[in-house]
Order: C-alpha cells, then structure tokens, then sequence
C-alpha cells in the first residue's frame, strides 16, 4: 500500500507539473489537510461520547442484563461455547456497539472476546493454544518463553506463518462482526453532517435494509458451514 500511494502521489505532482496546475494541488492539499483536522476533531467527540456511554452502561450492569437476554441468540449462533463462560459477554457487548454502529467502542469488546475464545480453545486441551507450561499461548505460532526462529513454533509456523487455527466460533464471530447489523450508522451520520448533507439521518433505513441483509447471509453461511464441518 506504501508503494501504491507513493506512486499514485509521484504521477498526481507530475502530472500536475505538466498540466501549469501545480497551484491547485497544493490548494488541495492544504484544503483537504484542513478538513481532516476538522473531521477528527468531530469524531473524537462522538466518539468518546459513546465510548463513555458503553462505558457506563457495561459498569451499570447494562451490557450484562442484555448479554442474557441474548442468550437465546447467542446459544444459536455459538452453541460450542459454554452457557457461563465470559465470552458470552464480551460478545454481546461488541454486538450491541455495533447495532448501534459504534465500531471503535466495538473494538476492545471484540478483542476480548478473542482472547476468551482462545481461552476456551485451551481448556478444550487445543495444543495450538497452549504454551509448554499448559497456559493459554499469548501470541500466534510462538509460545512464551521461546525466543528462537523456530523454537517453540507450532509445524505450520516454520516457514513465517502461524501454526493457529481459528476456531468455529472465532470464524463465527469474525464473519458477523464484517455483516455488522446496524440500526443507527452513527459513524456516516457524523460524517454527512460534517460534508454539509441536508438530511444527514436519511442514512439509516437503507443502512438497516442492507446491514440486515448482510447479517442474514452471514448466518445462514456460519450455519451451512458448521454443519458441513460437522458431516
């Protein structure tokens, strides 16, 4: 990707140096490093705004009430993993964020549901999860402790790559985080009202129309290739 804007940047100045329009690039350029500044101090809002909402709400025992709530739903899409185990929560919690389209406050509840999923790997005694000691392994392919090349790796780690594969569960919670049903896009709401659209909401029915849609295949995918790995 470097090279490729590199390249894209080189051929934009030359080409302007050959077309005596070497003034407007740089116009441009100054222009649009404006409205960056200007977009992310107005996302930097939004978002710490809603950060701290999921905040509240996960310590106010919110998140928690409607992770069992969804237990009927979530036991559908994950019936590999336990009624009680944390992950559930984790879960529930990135899905909340992003029903609500708050991807960054998503974030950090996806990845702890990733290091929970990876937990339950190692209890299900998945040597590609476990270090020599029996813990849980931290990083893929590479166990603690081990500071070799090749020390430690997992087989299929020896040529650079991990020895790690993930697990239904984690494939499951991977494709539905991509689908991402969203019933208010918060982060294109903040972004039409910042480009000056007149009706900056008028994003949300399509938005629910094709996020459903997407989610929709996106477990009947899960669910065709559960049950083809289970045949």
């Amino acid at each position: 990707m470097n090279y490729l804007w590199g390249c894209m940047i080189v051929i934009g100045v030359v080409f302007a140096a050959f077309n005596g329009t070497l003034p407007e690039v740089t116009e441009a350029a100054i222009g649009s490093a404006k409205e960056a500044v200007a977009l992310c101090i107005t996302m930097m809002g939004i978002m710490s705004f809603w950060v701290g909402i999921m905040r509240i709400a996960e310590h106010a025992g919110i998140v928690r009430g409607a992770a069992r709530r969804m237990t009927p739903f979530l036991r559908f899409l994950f019936p590999g993993i336990p009624k009680e185990h944390p992950a559930n929560e984790f879960i529930a919690a990135n899905m909340i964020a992003n029903v609500f389209g708050l991807g960054w406050a998503a974030t950090p509840a996806g990845l702890k549901a990733m290091e929970e999923l990876a937990k339950l790997e190692a209890e299900r005694g998945n040597p590609e999860y476990l270090t020599e000691s029996g813990n849980v392994s931290v990083s893929p392919g590479k166990r603690q402790g081990d500071t070799g090349k090749s020390r430690g790796m997992n087989p299929l780690a020896a040529g650079g790559k991990t020895g790690r594969v993930a697990s239904n569960e984690m494939c499951t919670f991977l494709i539905l985080n991509i689908s991402s049903l969203q019933l208010i896009p918060v982060n294109m709401i903040a972004y039409r009202q910042q480009y000056g659209s007149v009706n900056p909401a008028g994003i949300i029915a399509p938005a629910i129309v094709a996020t459903f849609v997407s989610t929709a295949v996106a477990v009947v995918y899960c669910k065709v290739k559960d049950r083809r790995r289970r045949a």
